[in-house]
């Protein structure tokens, strides 16, 4: 997990901001006609999200999102009985102005609120988004009061004349296996204390995951939780870097690794290169070698994750998936392909 650190003197961030044209508002210190304009679009499209209605969203988007919105599409429908019976409320907006760039900026840096001289207070808040193009845009975080769990969506828009339209959308539900993202921190503590740093880790990981409504925003808590979770990245882990695993006579190049909440479980997923998918039968059975030699050498997974989810890679893209538990060995294959 990547994203800018951002403790740098409060000097140097009123001059990039002058100097990049990189401008943010909190919704509490905009005018009423902007504020309101931003937080009524937000509420039209979650309202749409709710009924799932996919036209009207993509017909209120910016064209390059309305061109290629099958995966808002699907975020929509896959989420839509979160939303069932709930009620739109504003969490929070945020004006974005880069009108004053004259191209696509390689990385737009949006610093709000006050910063003090080793950088987030507890009243700021930073965007950090990569290949922005120049125009005015906004961030409304909006919760779905009456969800049966806590749940919110994040639109991103982008200003057209008078009109805000959809330029991004991020559903997410506060919970993760039945518990929500202080749980996740507490759990990540323990599990440092008892000196199970990768355990430690990747809970970590699923409470920054919880607790960020998007992955480009940063605050005071979400800096302290990511220093926390740096002092016990793994080295020997596919986390920011290439690994690799032997086991039984293989050698396995590790790709990535990341936990995944399905249900009430909470698995952690491997994956790893593989010249050939096509076989199937021998694919999972390199799958279930891998799951076994992962557990081997780092048995601490089986007191974190319900089961581990070897998925193996082809040069073209497609994956191959096996899904074992922890705790014994499986009597059949569990599998998914994509």
């Amino acid at each position: 997990m990547n994203r800018p650190k951002l403790w740098i003197g409060l000097a140097v961030l009123l001059w990039t901001a002058a100097a990049w044209g990189q401008r943010c508002t909190e919704g509490k210190d905009l005018d009423a006609n902007t504020r309101n304009a931003i937080e009524s679009a937000a509420t039209q499209f979650f309202n749409m999200a709710a009924k799932g209605d996919t036209n009207g969203l993509q017909q209120n988007a910016i064209p390059s999102v309305a061109q290629n919105f099958n995966g808002i599409a699907g975020a929509v429908r896959d989420n839509q009985a979160s939303l069932q019976g709930a009620q739109p409320s504003v969490r929070n907006s945020y004006l974005l102005d880069a009108s004053d760039a004259k191209a696509n900026l390689e990385k737009a840096e949006f610093y709000c609120g006050v910063f003090g001289a080793y950088g987030h207070t507890n009243s700021s808040t930073a965007f950090i988004i990569p290949g922005l193009p120049p125009g005015k845009y906004a961030v409304a975080i909006v919760d779905a009061q009456g969800s049966k769990v806590p749940f919110s969506i994040s639109f991103v828009l982008q200003q057209e004349g008078s009109a805000w339209k959809l330029a991004g959308y991020y559903a997410k539900s506060g919970h993760a296996a039945g518990h929500d993202g202080e749980w996740y921190i507490q759990q990540a503590r323990d599990y440092k204390q008892k000196n199970q740093n990768r355990n430690a880790y990747f809970y970590y990981w699923q409470a920054r995951d919880l607790l960020a409504p998007v992955p480009f925003m940063s605050t005071l808590k979400l800096d302290k939780l990511y220093d926390e979770m740096q002092q016990v990245a793994p080295s020997d882990l596919p986390v920011g870097q290439s690994a690799t695993l032997s086991g039984n006579g293989k050698t396995y190049q590790l790709m990535s690794m990341f936990p995944l909440a399905v249900g009430n479980d909470l698995d952690l997923v491997v994956k790893y290169q593989s010249n050939d998918i096509s076989d199937t039968a021998k694919t999972w059975r390199e799958n279930m070698d891998l799951i076994n030699a992962l557990l081997a050498k780092y048995p601490e997974f089986k007191d974190a994750f319900q089961g581990v989810v070897a998925r193996a890679v082809a040069p073209s893209g497609q994956d191959y998936g096996t899904i074992a538990p922890t705790k014994q060995a499986p009597n059949s294959p569990q599998s998914a392909t994509k």
